[in-house]
């Protein structure tokens, strides 16, 4: 996997390239602005990029409008975005266009090796990768009259996994439930909130998020 990282804390930017390189994935360029990553995705075309929402010249979201306007230029380009604060509108634009392959974690995760690189190749590999604090934040925040409200606890827990993109397999090792518990409690939970329960892969992680980010 051939990757761009853009970051402009110097630290962070040189301990995610070794730690990319370490786990024998190739950094082809990291830069500390956003018109240097546009140049770099242009010139390199990577198999994915991981961005800092906020980089120079306004420290604002100049990291999550060159990762936008990466994607449109080439459509489905994987793109990993890092925040330093839950900003759940931001993930709401990445996954705007419906194409999957987005992720938006947390910086503290970085250090969570494994998890960020699960993270990194999930979303490389077309997948979702969503941080599990923005879910929560979008789950407390619904209405008292929401169907979400008519979901048991475990329901819940399979709903967040499910919305920070897991699979199947993967919901069913963390909760310790067999698979067709797995199936089970998906099942009642896309009944409950009247979702299309035969998508699948990223389709049905954007459809549990496109919910969860409705008024």
């Amino acid at each position: 996997m051939r990757v761009v990282i853009a970051e402009d804390d110097a630290l962070l930017r040189e301990g995610l390239v070794l730690l990319l390189s370490t786990a024998g994935i190739e950094v082809v360029a990291a830069v500390d602005n956003a018109t240097d990553f546009r140049a770099a995705v242009e010139a390199e075309q990577p198999d994915a990029v991981v961005v800092d929402v906020r980089l120079p010249p306004t420290f604002t979201d100049d990291g999550l409008r060159a990762a936008v306007e990466a994607r449109r230029a080439r459509p489905g380009l994987p793109v990993l975005v890092l925040s330093a604060f839950v900003e759940d509108s931001y993930a709401a634009e990445l996954l705007a266009d419906g194409a999957g392959a987005v992720g938006y974690l947390l910086k503290e995760r970085v250090g969570r090796v494994d998890q960020f690189l699960d993270a990194l190749r999930r979303v490389a590999a077309g997948g979702t990768a969503m941080d599990p604090e923005v879910i929560a934040q979008l789950l407390v925040r619904r209405k008292p009259d929401d169907p979400l409200a008519t979901l048991t606890a475990r329901e819940r827990e399979v709903l967040s996994l499910m919305a920070e993109g897991h699979g199947n397999g993967t919901i069913g090792q963390l909760l310790v439930i067999s698979d067709g518990a797995v199936h089970k409690h998906i099942r009642n939970i896309f009944g409950k909130l009247n979702l299309p329960s035969d998508d699948a892969g990223h389709r049905r992680v954007l459809a549990v998020l496109a919910y969860l980010n409705a008024s």
